[in-house]
């Protein structure tokens, strides 16, 4: 079997593997989230043996059916802590013991509804214990989720599901009558499984009647990483990508195989994990239960929020999960559950530093350590007032960090507060790349930049690598480059690296202006304009012009209560060092700008009010 040789192989390339820095810090991590040599003994004896009989002989690895060893992975974490809190939603808390039990009567009843290994069960959930109860119970089997975005309606919600032809869509009542508008359309789909609510005569199973109707017994065990997010989406269908395929490739037989030589694959994925250790997952040890504590803020359907949940999937962390955002719950949680870790987008920070100033006071946010932000651009003053809010009110010290990734590349970058501390200027950066490779390509020149040149971000990361789009395979030629005779990914960004290697994000290709042949970079323009006190948010696009083509138009939201004018905002722009071309040529106030869930201004939408009857570029 594939998987039986992808063990001896890993076996030999294992010694090498071991001495980088990055899988020292996962063993570490691994050991002190596990809670010491002692469990970490005891979780390895299970995984190899499912806690019967004793420990295999090295040699005879190979010959394991390794399919089973990660599911065993995850219920041995779950037997040697079974008292430690794993998923705290609302009024629902629930142990790992107990977890164990709802996931294996999940899995058993999804396999009893029909759904074999690599079969679908798609997911269009808000944020829940059921959703990780999904994912958990899925991976066991096999079975792959994709996760559906819940804002979708209509004709763009049955071709998303299509996509991958799930056999399973489970969702929230809440979504009931959308789904209902759209199941005549839903190719394949073959049962409906509804969290909460009542069935109402409706033809379609309970969530919880399933569960319970089940044995906690071990089902019919095959892995592989359940999660499996959409991407894009803004001018069209979303495609569905594999992101954590990678991982599942290297220890079954399900995954699809990566466009690399296993060595070279193995070394990716210990990159690809170590930024729990870079983020300071060996040193975060809440005072009563010893571990991570994760507030999980963002969409669990959007790959960025993996960064939140994965702590709990690997490390035993408890989950705590809000089902829709909240400024200041987002602050009474972190007091309340002693809350260590969070994935944020920037969007809510500013919200959140946009409280009155006796609404931040009053929370204790003392047990913070790591902040992990990302999705979209964050300015420096965000990065620098959110560091002063939690120091202010009790963190030990500075716990924003930052990362730059995508849904088909994983975490590439990491940037640390100690990278700062030790160069103020490298917070504008978006970090180093720790988790992959990453350079800048010089389109027009054929060549790899030097530092200080913009040119496109690339990146070569353990699930590039065995990047696929199920249901859109013709279109991962969009993104693959090959230079050099090695596989790199284009996520249409431009930047450059400073002579640290430190990632400074420009722009779009997409979103780059082009003014009389001058290329204009709206990023640029925007961090200038969020220095103004009385602004929120904005947002540079083009505006059409008789003569220049294109020019930027800055899209300004203010603070509530607070006033500006346009004359005042592009004085601002000047006294701040932007001149020419680099001013706006005109500011138009919005009372909210158009985001997407993850906090992403559409600007797509805002240029649709400029260019409406007339042509552009893209």
């Amino acid at each position: 079997m594939k998987a039986e040789k992808n063990v001896r192989e890993l076996l030999r390339a294992l010694p090498a593997t071991l001495k980088m820095e990055e899988a020292k810090g996962l063993g570490r991590t691994l050991r002190e989230q596990w809670g010491g040599p002692k469990n970490t003994r005891r979780i390895v004896y299970r995984i190899f043996t499912g806690g019967r009989g004793l420990l295999p002989n090295l040699k005879d690895l190979g010959k394991m059916k390794v399919g089973k060893i990660v599911p065993n992975w995850i219920l041995a974490m779950w037997d040697t802590f079974p008292e430690r809190e794993a998923v705290v939603e609302e009024d629902k808390r629930y142990t790992f013991g107990e977890l164990k039990v709802r996931v294996l009567r999940l899995a058993n009843a999804l396999q009893s509804l029909g759904l074999r290994p690599k079969e679908t069960a798609a997911v269009m959930l808000h944020n829940s214990a059921e959703y990780l109860e999904t994912m958990c119970a899925s991976s066991l089997i096999g079975v792959v989720n994709p996760f559906v975005n819940w804002h979708l309606r209509g004709e763009e919600l049955a071709k998303t599901i299509n996509l991958r032809r799930p056999k399973v869509l489970i969702f929230d009542s809440e979504f009931l009558e959308e789904v209902e508008k759209v199941r005549g359309e839903l190719e394949g789909v073959q049962h409906l499984v509804m969290v909460g609510g009542e069935r109402d005569g409706k033809d379609l199973y309970s969530y919880e009647e399933l569960i319970s109707s089940h044995p906690s017994t071990m089902p019919d065990v095959n892995f592989l990483v359940a999660f499996n997010p959409y991407t894009g989406g803004t001018t069209g269908i979303p495609k569905s990508s594999n992101l954590f395929d990678s991982l599942g490739y290297l220890l079954s037989d399900l995954a699809e195989p990566p466009r690399a030589t296993l060595r070279e694959f193995m070394r990716y994925n210990f990159l690809a994990f170590s930024y729990l250790y870079w983020f300071g997952g060996g040193r975060i040890h809440d005072p009563v239960t010893g571990n991570i504590r994760t507030l999980i803020v963002t969409p669990l359907y959007h790959a960025g929020t993996a960064a939140g949940w994965a702590p709990f999937f690997l490390l035993g962390a408890t989950a705590v999960i809000m089902r829709k955002f909240d400024a200041v719950e987002f602050l009474r949680l972190i007091e309340k559950e002693r809350i260590n870790w969070t994935f944020v987008a920037p969007t809510i920070l500013q919200r959140v530093l946009a409280l009155p100033e006796e609404t931040k006071s009053r929370y204790d946010l003392s047990s913070m350590r790591s902040i992990l932000c990302a999705a979209a651009p964050c300015p420096p003053e965000v990065k620098q007032a959110t560091n002063e809010l939690f120091m202010r009110q009790g963190a030990p010290g500075p716990v924003f960090g930052e990362y730059y990734g995508s849904a088909e590349t994983a975490i590439i970058t990491v940037l640390l507060p100690g990278d700062y501390q030790e160069k103020p200027k490298r917070i504008g950066s978006v970090g180093k790349a720790r988790c992959g490779d990453l350079r800048i390509y010089m389109e027009e020149e054929g060549r790899w930049a030097e530092p200080g040149e913009v040119g496109k971000v690339m990146g070569r990361t353990a699930s590039t690598l065995a990047l696929r789009y199920p249901g859109s395979e013709d279109r991962l030629h969009e993104s693959i480059r090959i230079i050099d005779g090695e596989e790199w990914y284009d996520d249409g960004l431009l930047g450059y690296l400073d002579e640290d290697g430190f990632l400074y994000l420009t722009g779009r290709v997409k979103e780059m202006i082009i003014s009389g042949g001058v290329n204009i970079y709206p990023l640029e323009i925007e961090e200038v304009i969020l220095r103004h006190p009385a602004v929120f948010d904005v947002a540079v696009v083009r505006l059409p012009h008789p003569d220049l083509g294109e020019v930027p138009i800055a899209c300004v939201q203010l603070h509530e209560g607070m006033e500006a004018t346009e004359e005042e905002i592009l004085e601002f722009c000047k006294k701040e060092g932007l001149y020419g071309y680099k001013v706006p040529a005109k500011v138009d106030f919005f009372e909210e700008l158009p985001r997407h869930i993850d906090g992403k201004i559409i600007k797509r939408e805002l240029e649709d009010k400029y260019w409406q009857g007339m042509e552009r570029r893209g």
